[in-house]
């Protein structure tokens, strides 16, 4: 086992001990190469309340019901889902193929995580085939983790007394569970209904989709098409034979060059801290130059409205904001939530309405085009036209059927009135959610 939480990217990198493939070939392994991150981790938050303290419920009820339809669009007779949450007290729950949650535990003589064996994989139906069960109750933070083959989870008990769900790593390339085509979709179901998310910001990987019926009627984001992994592979090592950045080894594949997933340029600098580090350079100093003279405008589509920002003294300040932004570096801007663009406690609701704003320019490179002088106000057709950008996203949205899902943390902003290009969907009063596997079925 190998904890990397508190570690810089660099020693994350000389403690995985490998170099990197183009693309990076995984070689799973076992317990003592488990990464134990904050990404891939699920904390109980009963335990953090003390010895004499109750959990605080989601809802006044424990007892609302959700049916689930799992669709097989995908060639296998192999997939499986697993689903993990946290219950209305705080603890850590799986559904079983019985249909009932079963809570893990860990030893708390130990830091080393320990595998559940337990049965918490349910087996789906081939292919054209439905296969439907129940969530029991109400839960936060879940996933619906859907894989062709098993997926490996993890208990373990941190210092603090915390007991954690350790999930498989979509980065870690030995991580036990690495080889498996995989993907997830992220949910909670409480009092106020049902909120999924179909995500693309940590990686792509094992298509999904996801529809819910409701009173709000029928909502659906379609995801990618069943051979989209291995084109944006492909068009990532066209780019990089173009532009000499490592787009090419975001991709992962197994041992016999199948391609598995896609991982984010974030994720990939974790692995690699060197990568991309002048990428960004020049179009940063170019945007502090162009605003040290021009307003920038960021639209707040809050209170606040339109607040203009000037670079002044090598800092960008915006009027009512608490405080300023140094210049970006390629990890602030794939990552959006480092250097600038972290959030501190205490910033106002100026500085929260203006990170998410300047970040989504950076990813989509709209600064110095027409009209970037005010953000955001351009529509999609503005996004990815100049170099530097995050090809990444921009080839990630390409095979998204029907544009939806995140692929950098604030892709969901977007000018008053036009499309959310987010995979989030939202329903107070859900009575289906179906995910179907494997791309869209037309």
């Amino acid at each position: 086992m190998r904890v990397f939480q508190n570690l810089s990217a660099a020693t994350i990198a000389a403690l995985l001990g490998h170099t990197l493939a183009v693309p990076i070939v995984v070689h799973p392994g076992g317990v003592n190469d488990v990464v134990i991150t904050s990404q891939d981790t699920l904390n109980e938050t009963l335990s953090n309340q003390g010895p004499n303290q109750s959990a605080t419920p989601l809802s006044a009820s424990d007892a609302e019901q959700l049916s689930v339809s799992v669709y097989n669009n995908f060639d296998s007779d192999s997939v499986n889902v697993y689903i993990t949450g946290l219950d209305s007290d705080g603890n850590i729950v799986c559904l079983t193929s019985s249909g009932t949650w079963y809570t893990p535990t860990a030893n708390t003589s130990t830091t080393t995580p320990q595998e559940i064996t337990d049965d918490i994989a349910i087996p789906i139906g081939a292919y054209g085939t439905t296969t439907s069960f129940t969530l029991p109750s109400y839960f936060s933070s879940g996933r619906v983790w859907v894989a062709d083959g098993e997926l490996t989870f993890w208990t373990v008990i941190a210092s603090t007394g915390v007991l954690s769900l350790v999930e498989p790593s979509a980065v870690n390339p030995d991580d036990p569970s690495a080889s498996t085509n995989w993907g997830f979709v992220e949910l909670t179901t409480d009092s106020s209904g049902i909120t999924i998310n179909l995500s693309y910001v940590d990686f792509v990987g094992l298509p999904l989709g996801i529809e819910v019926q409701g009173s709000d009627g029928t909502q659906s984001v379609l995801g990618v098409s069943v051979d989209a992994i291995s084109s944006i592979c492909t068009d990532l090592a066209t780019q990089a034979a173009s532009d000499g950045q490592p787009w090419n080894e975001l991709c992962m594949t197994d041992t016999s060059g199948n391609a598995l997933r896609v991982i984010a340029p974030y994720d990939y600098i974790s692995l690699e801290p060197d990568a991309f580090d002048t990428y960004w350079t020049s179009y940063v100093a170019d945007v502090w130059s162009q605003y040290e003279t021009t307003p920038l405008t960021i639209d707040t589509q809050a209170a606040a409205g339109l607040v203009n920002c000037t670079v002044t003294s090598g800092t960008l300040n915006c009027a009512g904001d608490n405080r300023g932004y140094a210049q970006p570096v390629a990890s602030d801007i794939f990552g959006c939530n480092s250097g600038p663009f972290a959030i501190e406690s205490g910033d106002n609701d100026v500085h929260l309405a203006v990170v998410p704003r300047l970040c989504a320019a950076f990813d989509r490179s709209t600064f110095l085009v027409s009209g970037g002088n005010v953000q955001p106000s351009l529509d999609s057709s503005s996004y990815y036209t100049t170099t530097p950008t995050n090809y990444y996203s921009k080839i990630v949205h390409q095979y998204e059927s029907d544009g939806k899902g995140y692929a950098f943390a604030y892709d969901d902003v977007t000018p008053d009135g036009g499309p959310n290009a987010s995979g989030l969907l939202n329903d107070p009063n859900p009575t289906l959610l179906t995910i179907t596997v494997g791309g869209p079925t037309s």
